[in-house]
């Protein structure tokens, strides 16, 4: 915990505030709060009020132009006066940056901020998975190297925005120039793509939850990403692909629920205590809270990882009051949001408050 972060803490009383961007998984946050009987803030997009009003779970709403705003000593001084304890969502990557919240932002905030930084860093977050001892896809240094089928991935968090398919190197920049003349990337983000193997499977998002209170890490929801065109392209027949030359991209706009073959259970446990494990060597004191591990199954079946979200994922939100993994651990109405508050609430009962937050 940074200096800034320490005093302000110290200012704190009983009562605590929980708060976000109005973005992502904010209901599923803000719910959970109220649940657990916690005031909750939202900073809010003008245009975007209108979700909040209709789902009154923000005691107050701060409204800005931007979410970067939250930097702004004006908005930080009043989150503070509140007792405010922020909780990180995939916005805060997005639109606020790693560097920002390390070195910006004094307000308290769930987790660990140092390994919000590790997942935003392609390399960091590879080496954190290798070390750990998970099966990742192999990654290609350029357009040169490829010799099958890729995925392409745009630079951070955006929900699949500019994602796309290459099986050759003329490939790769035919498509590329094509998301640059439809205003998915640009000609930089092109250039510092990262370039995957696909690996052809189910992909299942397994979130976690590490409570460093419990020293336990529980595994709490799955589910699937809905992808705009790539889960719509089926419907159109293959000729008529063929001829229209589609690039299909892979833009998140909904999630569904699973549950997997229980079979698979004991890796995914075992693979959630590993990335725990490892995350205290990397960045102590390692994971505080949610997590997800985002994966491929195959045939054989084995499981294969290829990315880490170290916060909640919006993926959590069809977990709202009936994920039936929170449910076989906690019975009903337990969820992320509410797993967060519960944390949050139990460290303030125990005086350890310091020992969640950032």
């Amino acid at each position: 915990m940074d200096k800034n972060t320490a005093e302000t803490l110290e200012t704190y009383g009983k009562g605590i505030t929980i708060g976000t961007l109005g973005s992502h998984s904010a209901l599923n946050i803000f719910k959970g709060a109220k649940e657990e009987g916690l005031k909750t803030v939202c900073i809010c997009k003008k245009e975007d009020q209108i979700v909040y009003s209709r789902f009154p779970l923000a005691d107050e709403i701060i409204l800005v132009n931007n979410f970067k705003e939250l930097l702004d000593e004006k908005i930080q001084k009043k989150l503070k006066k509140m007792n405010t304890v922020l909780i990180p969502h995939g916005s805060f990557n997005a639109y606020i940056g790693t560097e920002n919240m390390l070195k910006k932002l004094s307000v308290p905030m769930f987790g660990n901020k140092n390994l919000l930084h590790w997942e935003t860093n392609r390399e960091m977050q590879r080496k954190w998975l290798i070390d750990a001892g998970l099966k990742l896809p192999k990654v290609l240094k350029s357009p040169d190297e490829i010799k099958g089928l890729v995925i392409v991935k745009y630079p951070g968090a955006k929900g699949g925005k500019g994602y796309f398919l290459a099986h050759s190197k003329e490939t790769f920049h035919k498509k590329g120039q094509e998301m640059i003349h439809n205003g998915h990337m640009s000609e930089d983000e092109l250039k510092n793509a990262h370039i995957q193997e696909y690996i052809i499977g189910v992909n299942i998002y397994a979130s976690y939850f590490h409570s460093v209170l419990n020293n336990e890490t529980e595994f709490l929801g799955v589910d699937k990403r809905y992808e705009s065109f790539a889960d719509n392209i089926g419907r159109i027949p293959a000729d008529e692909q063929i001829e229209m030359r589609i690039n299909p991209t892979y833009t998140i706009v909904g999630n569904i629920p699973l549950t997997i073959r229980e079979s698979l259970l004991p890796e995914y446990l075992r693979m959630g205590d590993r990335v725990v494990e490892q995350a205290k060597k990397i960045a102590k004191p390692g994971i505080i809270g949610p997590f997800c591990l985002e994966t491929v199954v195959t045939e054989k079946p084995d499981i294969v990882t290829f990315e880490i979200s170290a916060r909640i994922v919006a993926g959590t939100n069809v977990g709202i009051g009936t994920s039936p993994y929170a449910y076989l651990k906690y019975g009903e109405k337990m969820y992320m949001g509410r797993r967060i508050a519960k944390e949050i609430k139990e460290a303030l009962k125990s005086d350890k408050l310091r020992n969640v937050v950032t």
